[in-house]
């Protein structure tokens, strides 16, 4: 008895094995971000490199705040992951519910012509956005971040398989009950789907926390820039100080590996069952 159940453990000691063996590898850049971040200059850039700092320099951390203006930076981040994940939410479920549920001419056609716009790089529409905001004169300004991001094709197909696996039997009795399509949508079929909708808002918000392009080329003074365009600007022409930036980039995914920690599991669930049928 006793040797069948080491035989039993041991395939599962091997996956342990080999998920610890991973998690290591994966939490490895993060422990040397946060030992650079504690480092001197010249002990952060001498060969061959240190593994343990020699002395422990916290104040890296608060020059961060000195060299750029990061707070306003953060706060820049913190809004245009808000908006660009709540508009995504809105646009991209009543999008989805309408190519899901409702019945229109040329539902199919306008539904492949939205996913191919997921086999176009994103960044053949840089210069037309980019003509757009300047015509507007929205450069330089929160609106021309948020703008053209409030919508995805991806978060329309991946709600549309969402909205295409829940029973239609629970539409059918609101419908019984007098609801008309917008009543449908929002008050029966959106918090169905709640786990779709978690799921879309945590990789938008990831998607726009470490958006770079579009930033660093719409907004090009400090106090309208990103974090990510922040940390860009932390580089020198001559010189880069590699603790200061290790100490910008560890405050700055802070919030995503929080919300990671509290939320992996609605997005695989998300994610799954928006898959279960097509």
């Amino acid at each position: 008895m006793g040797a069948a159940m080491i035989r039993l453990r041991l395939p599962h000691c091997g996956i342990h094995v080999i998920l610890i063996a991973g998690s290591a590898v994966m939490l490895a850049p993060f422990a040397w971000q946060f030992l650079t971040s504690v480092k001197s200059l010249n002990e952060a850039t001498q060969v061959p490199p240190t593994l343990w700092p020699t002395q422990w320099i916290w104040t890296n951390y608060s020059d961060v705040f000195i060299h750029i203006p990061y707070a306003m930076m953060y706060l820049n981040t913190v809004l245009y992951a808000i908006i660009r994940t709540a508009g995504q939410l809105l646009f991209c479920s009543a999008a989805a519910y309408a190519f899901a549920r409702l019945r229109f001419p040329g539902r199919g056609l306008i539904f492949a012509v939205c996913l191919s716009a997921l086999m176009i790089p994103p960044e053949l529409f840089i210069l037309s956005q980019y003509q757009i905001m300047k015509g507007l004169g929205w450069l330089n300004t929160l609106q021309a971040l948020f703008t053209p991001t409030i919508f995805s094709a991806f978060g329309t197909f991946l709600l549309r398989q969402f909205f295409v696996s829940l029973p239609i039997d629970v539409e059918e009795a609101a419908r019984l009950d007098g609801c008309g399509p917008f009543q449908i949508y929002w008050r029966v079929m959106l918090p169905l789907a709640k786990p779709g909708l978690v799921a879309l808002g945590i990789l938008t918000v990831i998607a726009a926390w470490s958006d770079l392009l579009w930033p660093l080329i719409v907004n090009t003074q400090p106090q309208k820039m990103t974090l990510a365009v922040g940390l860009a600007t932390l580089q020198g022409e001559f010189t880069v100080n590699y603790p200061v930036i290790m100490a910008a980039a560890l405050i700055a995914t802070a919030p995503l590996v929080l919300v990671f920690l509290f939320m992996h599991r609605r997005v695989v669930e998300g994610i799954a069952m928006s898959g279960s049928k097509g």
